[in-house]
Parts: structure tokens; C-alpha cells; sequence
């Protein structure tokens, strides 16, 4: 188990602040934060690059906290690859066990089965200035894992990967990890967190916000940073009334069907599960507001509208949608949702 105690570092006026973590054998951990929120750094003490400022680093109950990198067991893959461009494929992965007493044969020799799990035996002779990023990426990875670390870290591995790559790392990453190496994997990319975590951190301003599997974080996010980060934009500090309904942020009623153990909490809604109207048309959804547009303007899913009805309600529509209801900034619409899309998160 790796395992952070109360880690700080002082870094002009950033800091990062009383850092635990515990990551277990064989985990796939993400470290989920905005640039700058320390998450590179939080790697590179694991790694043993940064020295905390206070604090301490624990592998399996041993403090490594002052030993070199290379008594720590850890092998770590940055964004930019650090690959060697004067030496070709063989040679980069071949380095580091040249580096710690092989011979070139030898090397050379473990090498190619490195590179064969990787998918680039075929590229042993080229050069790394003429490989794509995926290919990069790779190299990066055997040369890595040729030292035999028991735990993989790795910085924003897929940032410079053209997108149809990113599947097929995705996979070759977590074919890594099954194969019995821990993974901690230093992120932006909710999706990314998603579609490879066992478990998720999330890295905010210096500090851990949430720590938790993908289903924890992305369902019940934990304060309205980790919501919006996540991708949920109607998120409300919400008191429990009555069986069934909620008043978000002392000003709304909603309608929910969640059980509530705690009266204060939060309300979730999807932007996807609002229905705009320009007109009051009743149906089965249990919650139904008039507001005004304040604004609306292009998203990945179409159209991102934001309605005040006492507190503002983010939806989702169609270019289509705009122009059939003939919507301006200013105009009186409806919005309706079921109260089975609303989610109530108790505050912890």
C-alpha cells in the first residue's frame, strides 16, 4: 500500500495542504484536478522528485519519504515523455537496465519483450523524433516498466494523444494495471477518471475535496467545485421540507424522490433531463417553472440555456429547439423535469 500522511508543500504562494491518501495494492487511482490544483506536484514527491515540506510517504508501512527514486519502487511517465531523441527505440527502452548493470545484450534483449507488450516491436529501429505522440507514449511506458516498479505514475499520460488513440491507450493501461502494477494517474479529464479509475481523488486548490470510486464522485459530488468540474451544472444546497421535497437554496420548492436520512444536503439535475417550454403544458413531471432566459449560447450537447425560476436552471436543447420556440435573452419560458431526474446528496 502507498501511503501519504499529512503531506504539505510550499511552492512560492501555492501550497499544497495536509495531503492523505492511501492507495491500495493493485488500484487504479486517479488523481482528478483543474491545472494548477497541485496534482503533478502531489506525483513527483510520490516519486521522490519534490521533497514535502512536511509530511511523510509510506510504502508498505516504510517511510520513504527521504530515500532516492530509485529505492522507492516507483517508475513515473511524464506528459511530455522524456524520451532520449539521439537514440531509437531499442536504445531508449534498453537505457535504464544498462543503467543498473545489465549488459547491451542483455538489455537489448528485455527490451524487445518490453517492446512487444507495448505493440512497437516492430519500431526498434527508429528513431523517437519520427513517432507519433501514441507511439511516444508507449516507448515512454516500456522504458518504465522494463525497471519492474510496483507502482506506475503517470503525469496526464494521454493530454497530447490524438483522440482516436485515446481508446486504445486506455486499454493498454488498464491491461497494465491487471497485470498486477498499481497505477496512480494524475488527470484533467473527468471522462478520462471515468472510463479507468478504481478510485478517484479530486485535487482542489491545494487540498483533497473527495476521494472515492467513479460512481461516489460523479453521483454524489461533495461540494459545487467537484459538480461543475464533473460536468453537472444544477447543483444546489438544498434543506429537506417534506416526504419528497427539498427547498433549494431557501428559495424553491422541488420535487425528488431520493430517501433523506439528513435534512441538509444538496440537489442534483442533469441539464439533459430539463424540458424548456414556451408554454405551461401539463404532463407526468412533478416539477414545473416559469422563468426568464438570461442566456444561451453553443455546447458540445447543442445549446446550453440558463433560466432563472428563483435560482438558475441549466438545460440542454437542440439548435432546432431555439428556433421553433423562438427564444431571446429575456423571454418567458417554461421549465419542467421529473422529480425521479433529481438526485439528493446528504451533506457529509
Amino acid at each position: 500500500m502507498l501511503e501519504l500522511r499529512n503531506i504539505s508543500k510550499q511552492l512560492g504562494e501555492f501550497s499544497l495542504h495536509a495531503i492523505n491518501l492511501q492507495i491500495k495494492e493493485g488500484e487504479y487511482f486517479v488523481v482528478l484536478g483543474m491545472s494548477g490544483a497541485g496534482k503533478s506536484v502531489l506525483l513527483e514527491m510520490i516519486a521522490g522528485l519534490v521533497h514535502p515540506t512536511s509530511g511523510q510517504v509510506f510504502i508498505n508501512g516504510r517511510d520513504i519519504t527521504n530515500d532516492k527514486i530509485q529505492d522507492r519502487e516507483v517508475g513515473i511517465v511524464f506528459q511530455d515523455f522524456a524520451v532520449f531523441p539521439h537514440m531509437n527505440v531499442l536504445q531508449n527502452i534498453a537505457y535504464p537496465l544498462i543503467n543498473i548493470g545489465y549488459s547491451t545484450s542483455e538489455a537489448h534483449l528485455l527490451a524487445k519483450g518490453y517492446a512487444e507488450n507495448m505493440s512497437i516491436g516492430h519500431l526498434l529501429q527508429r528513431k523517437t523524433t519520427t513517432l507519433s505522440g501514441g507511439e511516444l507514449q508507449r516507448v515512454a511506458l516500456a522504458r518504465t516498466l522494463a525497471l519492474k516498479p510496483r507502482f506506475l505514475l503517470l503525469d496526464e499520460p494521454l493530454a497530447s494523444i490524438d483522440l482516436q488513440l485515446k481508446d486504445e491507450l486506455r486499454g493498454l493501461l488498464r491491461k497494465i494495471n491487471r497485470s498486477g502494477i498499481t497505477i496512480v494517474h494524475v488527470t484533467h479529464d473527468y471522462e478520462e477518471a471515468i472510463s479507468l479509475a478504481t478510485r478517484i481523488a479530486v485535487v482542489h486548490s491545494g487540498k483533497v475535496v473527495q476521494v472515492g470510486s467513479a460512481e461516489d464522485v460523479f453521483n454524489a459530488p461533495k461540494s459545487q467545485f467537484i459538480a461543475h468540474f464533473t460536468g453537472v451544472k444544477n447543483f444546489y444546497k438544498a434543506t429537506f421540507v417534506e416526504e419528497n421535497s427539498s427547498l433549494a437554496e431557501g428559495k424553491v420548492v422541488i420535487k425528488h424522490y431520493t430517501s433523506v436520512q439528513e435534512k441538509e444536503g444538496y440537489l442534483m439535475l442533469r441539464s439533459e433531463d430539463v424540458i424548456v417550454s414556451s408554454s405551461h403544458n401539463p404532463s407526468s413531471a412533478l416539477n414545473n417553472f416559469e422563468g426568464e432566459l438570461l442566456d444561451f449560447f453553443p455546447c458540445i450537447q447543442g445549446i446550453e440555456l440558463m433560466i432563472d425560476v428563483g435560482i438558475k436552471i441549466r438545460a440542454h436543447i437542440t439548435h432546432a429547439s431555439v428556433k421553433s420556440l423562438d427564444l431571446k435573452v429575456g423571454k418567458k419560458v417554461w421549465v419542467s423535469f421529473k422529480a425521479s431526474a433529481v438526485k439528493y446528496v446528504p451533506h457529509s
